[in-house]
């Protein structure tokens, strides 16, 4: 097979969350243990830091791989979704991983798979913990996929556990409640390893610290440390609460033994993009009009999002707009701009939702905008409006924001 070839097996014949929804999603861990052990537990031959949460678990990961790559360290980096290449999932000291060694990884293990019906995600995790083991990573990031307790992820002990926040979002997997969630994410807390939690939420409070008492683990509230600011090359003001959960992520670290310096720290947050080549954070793709897109999709990304876009100056707003079926529209209606003109459209996933039916849903919400057949469309009908002092907004979906960069 090719590398197309097997990424078209892949993504086809076994189940794929991001694309599928619901019924990709397995919710327990049978798959990943029989996984582990068919490769002998790659994951037990390097040292790990696992990030969890609603939002900024991907900022927050990459900030930390950035950090720990000017360190000196060789660092692998598991992150998901992929937004233009599966390989973006997979990265060491920020290069991708090789073509070649997704298609023999797949090949080695096929029947495997195939006999034991894995998920898209499941040997993804597999193909990651493998590599990062041949190669010999001092130390990797991994992003948790969705969830914490029962994410394939969730086989590893890291050396310092990181939950960036709690929002409503994935309730049909993991609860309807911030406390429900919370327990589902804090479920990557292990005994005796510190925990970093991001954000100080009344409702979710006791249930980390619960969790970490239970598992004989420090835990800290990075929001409720006085820390200096520091500077980073992600843009958006919602950034400064990722910068100071991955400055305390880093002070526990220290305390473990790593060696970080100050320099270390500054530069590893101003050469984010640069060392790992993260996409889709308050991403700026144009400048007269400045068009940005950003992969904020659930209530509180779009909450910071929109807060973003009050702090710009511009003559009149352009936002090409789409999102998932499964997304529960009443959760984010509100706090869409209504000063905005919309081009409404569908990510080209089988989970996209029908254009006509948002567009119906959001009218209903006194948004003002017309349907497009497709991202690229309403994408270029909204540069055609702009002037070049208005202001072009790309997002609601990861899936959306993919189609554009």
């Amino acid at each position: 097979m090719t590398y197309q070839d097997t990424l078209n097996w892949m993504f086809s014949q076994l189940p794929m969350y991001q694309k599928q929804g619901k019924t990709a999603f397995k919710k327990d861990l049978t798959n990943a243990l029989k996984l582990r052990d068919h490769l002998n537990s790659p994951h037990k031959n390097f040292k790990s830091i696992h990030v969890a949460g609603t939002n900024g678990k991907g900022s927050t990961s990459h900030m930390l791989a950035s950090i720990l790559q000017e360190a000196g360290y060789k660092v692998g980096l598991y992150t998901s979704p992929h937004l233009k290449d599966f390989r973006e999932r997979i990265k060491i000291n920020g290069k991708e991983v090789s073509k070649q060694y997704v298609m023999g990884f797949i090949k080695r293990n096929k029947p495997f798979f195939e006999a034991n019906k894995l998920s898209f995600f499941e040997m993804t995790v597999g193909m990651a913990f493998e590599y990062f083991s041949k190669v010999k990573v001092d130390v990797a990031v991994v992003e948790v996929g969705l969830g914490g307790r029962l994410d394939s992820t969730n086989i590893i002990t890291p050396e310092v556990s990181v939950i960036t926040n709690i929002g409503l979002d994935h309730m049909q997997f993991l609860g309807n409640t911030l406390e429900a969630i919370a327990f589902e994410k804090g479920g990557i807390i292990k005994p005796n390893v510190p925990v970093v939690v991001g954000e100080t939420q009344k409702k979710t409070k006791s249930v980390f610290k619960d969790l970490a008492k239970k598992n004989h683990s420090k835990i800290v509230f990075a929001d409720k440390e006085i820390t200096k600011a520091y500077k980073t090359d992600l843009l958006g003001s919602y950034q400064s609460k990722n910068v100071k959960t991955v400055v305390q992520t880093v002070k526990e670290l220290k305390l473990i033994g790593y060696k970080i310096t100050e320099e270390n720290l500054k530069k590893g947050l101003l050469n984010v993009v640069k060392s790992t080549g993260l996409l889709g954070r308050w991403q700026i793709l144009n400048e007269k009009p400045k068009v940005v897109c950003d992969t904020g999709h659930n209530r509180e990304g779009l909450q910071y999002v929109t807060e973003q876009l009050l702090n710009e100056t511009y003559e009149a707003l352009h936002i090409v707009f789409g999102v998932v079926n499964d997304k529960d529209i009443s959760t984010i209606a509100n706090l869409l701009p209504k000063n905005a003109t919309y081009y409404f459209c569908k990510p080209d996933i089988p989970r996209g939702m029908d254009v006509n039916k948002l567009r119906q849903k959001l009218i209903s919400y006194n948004l003002k905008g017309e349907a497009y057949n497709s991202v690229t469309e309403a994408y270029q009908e909204a540069l055609k409006n702009a002037t070049k002092n208005d202001f072009i907004f790309v997002g609601g979906s990861t899936f959306l924001v993919a189609e554009i960069i």
